[in-house]
């Protein structure tokens, strides 16, 4: 099975290196002047936070990862419009867009994705995810009570990947009903996205087990998540299905050992969160705050590659990866850091076999 690197896009701003506040990156304020007195722009306001998201999926690219993950932020820009600008900006990137099942319609969403698919030949993927705050729910419109979200979940996946693969399809669940669906013409026979879901607790876990391809899961030390694995793959197979395991990871690598604790504290000072381990080299909510990440593995080239690498003999094949800065760590990280893991991991099959 082959492993996918995905690099997180920030929707809602991105930092600059020893910044540790979030900016909307490119886009000019008379009010907040991007630049210190004295020092001016030549691209005025014709350059704009999707022009600094387009360098980013750029140095994706260049660096050579799979695919893009486009964060779904309360505050940020819409994740979908973003993942269709990025999916034209790109070659060969697959672009998982996150957003929540209170979207809206199932097969709505599911024509979209047909559409994502054919302009991108076939390189959309979902990521759906839950909103824990019952107040932004609020916020957002959506006031299904929170017992219900897993089941809106099932449905939404459950009706999406139907229409889009068959006609005459019918379904009345208790948040989506459709009499006759499925997409006719140029709509029909296109590629189903792949779906990835997340959460911590039994009941994402089952519901991953019966419908999602990939299950993400939250960084924690190696021990742990080798646990969850199991049973992940426990839960599949009592339903007859094989799941994949992906993992949300932020990173920050650095010649040394020591440069990059020093950097990690330096962050941490400026944003005074994650000033302590988690586990060994695994920082706890170092850069939660702008990324959404809940910890960051921190160290030298060597040794974040070889960490990656343990995740990945431990069963994790998809790795969304994430930075602060996002533009510029999204090439260190592919210099320094992709090459070493790809190397450790095809030595490890060649062990194996």
């Amino acid at each position: 099975m082959s492993i996918k690197f995905f690099w997180q896009i920030p929707t809602a701003g991105d930092g600059r290196y020893a910044d540790a506040q979030k900016r909307i990156r490119g886009e000019r304020s008379d009010s907040k002047p991007y630049f210190l007195p004295g020092v001016t722009d030549p691209r005025g306001r014709r350059f704009n936070y999707f022009d600094h998201l387009h360098q980013i999926a750029k140095a994706a690219e260049l660096a050579k990862f799979d695919g893009l993950q486009v964060r779904n932020d309360p505050e940020g820009d819409e994740s979908w419009i973003v993942a269709g600008y990025l999916s034209r900006a790109t070659r060969d990137l697959t672009v998982l867009a996150e957003f929540d099942a209170a979207r809206g319609s199932a097969v709505y969403a599911a024509k979209n994705a047909v559409s994502y698919q054919r302009f991108s030949g076939g390189r959309f993927a979902w990521q759906i995810s839950v909103e824990a705050n019952e107040s932004q729910r609020r916020r957002n419109g959506d006031y299904v009570a929170a017992e219900d979200l897993n089941t809106r979940i099932e449905e939404f996946v459950t009706v999406a990947r139907h229409v889009i693969t068959q006609t005459d399809y019918d379904f009345k669940g208790k948040f989506f009903e459709v009499l006759k669906g499925g997409f006719q013409g140029p709509l029909s026979g296109q590629k189903v996205p792949p779906v990835y879901l997340s959460g911590n607790d039994e009941a994402s876990y089952a519901l991953s087990a019966r419908v999602a391809d990939v299950h993400v899961l939250d960084a924690q030390p190696l021990a742990g998540i080798r646990q969850e694995i199991t049973r992940l793959r426990q839960l599949a197979s009592t339903v007859g299905r094989e799941i994949e395991i992906g993992i949300r990871l932020d990173v920050l690598a650095r010649e040394t050992e020591d440069e990059a604790i020093f950097d990690a504290k330096r962050y941490a000072e400026q944003s005074g969160q994650g000033k302590g381990f988690a586990h060994n080299a695994l920082w706890s909510g170092l850069t939660t705050a702008n990324t959404g990440a809940l910890a960051t593995l921190v160290g030298s080239y060597q040794q974040v590659s070889e960490g990656i690498a343990e995740l990945a003999a431990a069963g994790v094949h998809h790795f969304i990866l994430g930075a602060v800065p996002s533009l510029e760590e999204a090439y260190r990280i592919g210099e320094n850091v992709l090459p070493q893991v790809r190397s450790l991991i095809a030595g490890t099959s060649q062990r194996a076999a």
